[in-house]
């Protein structure tokens, strides 16, 4: 025996599936990620960003690395150092896919975790990951 089922029209407009997952559309990007972290990746390789926030969301430092022959970038000694040497309590950790696959690696997973856990001994949050394409870019913190 069968059963007849009866589709009904959701109330409202469902949100984008990639929205669902952590995706975010350069249209709907905050300033911190369009003005700030987006006009700083190269299209070519990938780059690390690392924006340390005091206290009061202001900005304190920023820490660029530009990614190896390989194309992989690693967070230098030199960048944690002069995060910490300037008496932040947030960080905002992006970086680019040239790929255009916005979706985190296990690579990108593992170094967010051991960001985390870095920083937190330090008594510092790290705020969000963000993974930048060219039509918008993946928020950790929103997955």
């Amino acid at each position: 025996m069968r059963i007849a089922m009866t589709l009904f029209e959701p109330v409202g407009k469902m949100p984008e599936p990639a929205a669902l997952a952590g995706f975010v559309p350069c249209r709907s990007e905050d300033a911190v990620a369009r003005q700030l972290l987006r006009p700083q990746l190269d299209d070519e390789r990938e780059t690390l960003l690392l924006a340390g926030f005091d206290a009061f969301d202001r900005l304190v430092r920023f820490e660029r690395a530009d990614g190896d022959a390989t194309g992989r970038c690693i967070i230098p000694p030199r960048c944690w150092r002069g995060l910490l040497d300037s008496n932040i309590a947030t960080v905002v950790m992006a970086h680019n896919h040239p790929s255009g696959a916005a979706w985190p690696s296990d690579a990108d997973m593992r170094s967010t975790q051991e960001a985390v856990l870095f920083l937190r001994t330090m008594g510092i949050d790290l705020v969000d990951h963000l993974i930048f394409v060219a039509d918008g870019h993946f928020s950790f913190r929103r997955a």
